[in-house]
């Protein structure tokens, strides 16, 4: 017979005595105090309802100086109004609370607000973002519309708008796309502090319209640039066909009654209505010959442009040129007004050929210059990089369907 037998060990003298003691430990002052430089960042999102003592409480701010300097200084009552709902405000502080550095959205979407503290004092400027900029590449296929193919893809709206500018002068999105119709595009994704903050140019693009291959590349030269083909051709047109954006034709070219005079008269341009304040552009680069009063056409703008035209702007609310300033195609001149010989806002518009008058709605207006010599040499090279950049761009994995 096997036995086993098992002894339970009694309680042990030590467990028994021991206690549980609570003592508050002293630390020395030398230990807990921070470098008097040591910096805490801190990041939030403006909520609805938040006031200056509120955004600054949940950064946990502690700085009077700062909050009267936010309160009183002009550039800093500014920036807080533009301090909408989701605007990021960043903030570097003492760990008392004390402002180093203070970044608040400045006077655009490129500039930021920033209050600094050097040397005992604090300062305040209106500074340019400083963005890290990525490409990006992407390509999307039609199903019902530019905009759905481009929100199916997760391109932002700007990209969309950017498409139908280069190639509005070809393709004409709201007739012309096809269920099928695809493209590609490269643009810049500007990144400030690590998160996308908006997009920038579009370097290049194709778009296939009912199968016509479209293609645009982006061209600087001298600080200004231009989308052409991969051959070197302008996409812009020489002019635009209209100096407003948004407008209706309130009266075209020919004869009319004078609506202040009663009397059958020539009417030698068209008249565009919209709102007093609404921004004129050039219609096309040139230089500044008249900027003034002159009769009838009230506040009046004259510009010269290249192969003997010039174009004519009257009734305007206000002039931003001057004589002889050099202009180029989409600058705002001025803005729509009721000056002169006028019975409502509008702008009058006139497009002449060697001084003669012509139709803007009917003139056919004519091409930018292509590039040629060294410089169409040296866009051909940059442009098969481009090319080779929109070849290699994966298709998306989710297209645009129809509603």
């Amino acid at each position: 017979m096997v036995a086993a037998v098992a002894v339970i060990p009694g309680p042990d003298a030590t467990t028994i005595n021991q206690k549980a003691v609570i003592e508050n430990l002293l630390v020395s002052p030398e230990a807990e105090i921070l470098p008097e430089d040591a910096a805490f960042f801190r990041e939030d999102r403006i909520q609805r309802g938040d006031t200056l003592a509120s955004l600054l409480q949940r950064l946990n701010i502690d700085d009077p100086e700062v909050a009267d300097l936010l309160r009183t200084h002009t550039l800093a009552q500014n920036a807080m109004r533009r301090l909408t709902p989701g605007a990021t405000v960043h903030a570097s502080m003492t760990a008392g609370g004390r402002v180093l550095t203070l970044a608040l959205p400045g006077s655009s979407s490129d500039r930021q607000l920033l209050v600094e503290r050097r040397d005992g004092s604090i300062v305040v400027r209106d500074v340019a973002v400083e963005f890290d900029t990525r490409i990006q590449a992407k390509s999307a296929e039609i199903r019902n519309s530019l905009f759905g193919a481009t929100d199916e893809a997760g391109l932002p709206d700007s990209v969309a708008v950017g498409l139908a500018e280069i190639f509005g002068s070809e393709i004409d999105f709201h007739r012309d796309l096809r269920r099928g119709d695809h493209f590609r595009v490269i643009y810049e994704v500007l990144y400030h502090r690590g998160m996308p903050v908006k997009t920038g140019r579009i370097l290049g693009a194709e778009f296939v319209n009912d199968g016509h291959r479209y293609t645009a590349v982006w061209n600087e030269n001298g600080g200004r640039g231009d989308y052409y083909t991969a051959e070197g051709k302008n996409l812009k047109r020489g002019f635009l066909r209209s100096p407003l954006e948004f407008s209706r034709v309130t009266s075209g070219m020919g004869m009319r009654m004078h609506p202040i005079y009663g009397t059958m008269r020539a009417h030698k341009g068209v008249d565009y209505g919209a709102p007093i304040g609404t921004r004129v552009r050039s219609t096309a680069d040139g230089t500044v010959e008249f900027a003034g009063r002159q009769g009838g056409y009230g506040n009046f703008i004259v510009l010269r442009h290249a192969g003997g035209i010039t174009t004519a702007y009257g009734h305007l609310s206000r002039i931003d040129v001057r004589q002889g300033q050099r202009i180029h195609q989409g600058d705002t001149i001025g803005a729509v007004g009721n000056t002169g010989s006028s019975t409502g806002p509008h702008l009058h518009y006139e497009f002449r050929v060697a001084g003669e008058h012509k139709d803007p709605l009917k003139v056919i207006l004519p091409d930018a210059p292509p590039l040629s010599g060294s410089e169409l040499a040296r866009f051909r090279q940059h442009s098969a990089t481009i090319i080779a950049q929109l070849n290699d761009a994966a298709p998306t994995s989710r297209v645009a369907r129809a509603e």
